[in-house]
């Protein structure tokens, strides 16, 4: 009985997000930021809950555990108050009330470990302690998100489609992967002309594994945008579905996520910076590009859009910001760097 109201509360929780246009022909913004919790991650939140009271893994008096910070973390808060559970977030780096007040208002508690990368074994260490659940995202989240119907994918092409049209490309980042990975099998399964690129940031691992085609691809370099790149390839991302994967330089995802805020008033994270500079990219070569606003909220205000956190990170998105502006006024394509890769 628990079981089929929790996958009753969770099925209710789904409202398509707006579908945005800047002024740019061309190029839209699928708004992901409009979900309760500000992020794209709800998406897999809920799609990672349902998976599990669907599998037995999670049941009524089951805790919850990930190893994850950011977006992830708050979505996944979110989804175990709406089913009563424990959740807790094991989180990398020195504790943090700031990193930490977003899970604990909606009930969650939060574990900061170093070094960085032990969060996995702490996550599955204290899940087992507590008889719990570790949900490992990076495990599941690819066979997880609906890639069929009712999801992003299907959602995002009804929308283009009642706008007037099919993309030449649809734009995102990776972080799991499991939101490419589901659009590029949509893209299949319903025979749209669409093809999909990846973004990928500095340090992270996607880009190379898939230009060189190297499976077990590693940099050992945490990604400086968070919620997309990885410092390895993770099972989830499934390179024969993409088309081109194309490198963003850091400083210019600081640029183009200023140029959005400056523009819509949302004050995105870094990650929808990388998407915007890629369909930018894409724009300039005649295609009609979607991509998406995968996060956002006031935090961003002192990071990404705060000019000493960029200093701090030695990153100077001035040269970026110009080339952003002359191509919106109509100028040419003319970045100071970063390259897609056709294969």
């Amino acid at each position: 009985m628990w079981s089929t109201e929790a996958i009753r509360r969770l099925d209710g929780e789904t409202a398509p997000t707006p579908l945005l246009r800047l002024p740019l022909p061309g190029l839209r913004l699928k708004d992901e930021s409009a979900h309760p919790t500000g992020t794209l991650k709800h998406r897999l939140a809920r799609a990672l809950f349902r998976y599990g009271v669907a599998c037995g893994r999670i049941r009524e008096d089951t805790a919850v555990v990930e190893a994850t910070g950011g977006g992830s973390a708050v979505a996944q808060a979110y989804f175990a108050r709406l089913l009563g559970l424990r959740f807790i977030a094991v989180m990398p780096g020195e504790p943090s009330p700031a990193r930490a007040a977003a899970v604990e208002e909606l009930g969650g508690e939060c574990r900061f470990v170093n070094p960085p990368l032990a969060i996995y074994d702490e996550a599955r260490r204290l899940a087992a302690e507590l008889n719990g659940h570790f949900m490992d995202q990076f495990a599941w989240a690819e066979r997880a998100v609906d890639w069929q119907s009712g999801g992003l994918a299907e959602e995002l092409f009804d929308q283009v489609r009642q706008a007037g049209g099919e993309p030449g490309w649809v734009v995102v980042g990776a972080g799991t992967g499991a939101t490419a990975a589901a659009l590029g099998r949509h893209i299949r399964l319903r025979g749209h002309a669409t093809r999909l690129a990846v973004a990928d940031p500095e340090n992270s691992a996607y880009f190379p594994g898939w230009a060189y085609d190297v499976a077990d691809y590693s940099t050992g370099m945490p990604s400086r945008i968070e919620g997309i790149g990885r410092p390895r390839l993770e099972a989830g991302f499934i390179p024969s579905l993409y088309d081109l994967v194309i490198p963003v330089p850091d400083a210019a995802s600081v640029a183009a996520a200023r140029l959005v805020r400056e523009i819509t008033g949302i004050p995105v994270g870094g990650s929808t910076g990388t998407n915007l500079w890629a369909a930018c990219e894409l724009v300039s070569r005649g295609s009609e590009v979607v991509t998406l606003i995968a996060d956002a909220g006031p935090r961003y205000l002192g990071t990404v859009h705060d000019d000493g956190w960029a200093a701090g990170r030695g990153l100077d998105p001035r040269p970026y910001t110009v080339a952003l502006e002359r191509f919106l006024a109509g100028g040419p394509w003319a970045p100071p760097g970063a390259a897609g890769m056709d294969r």
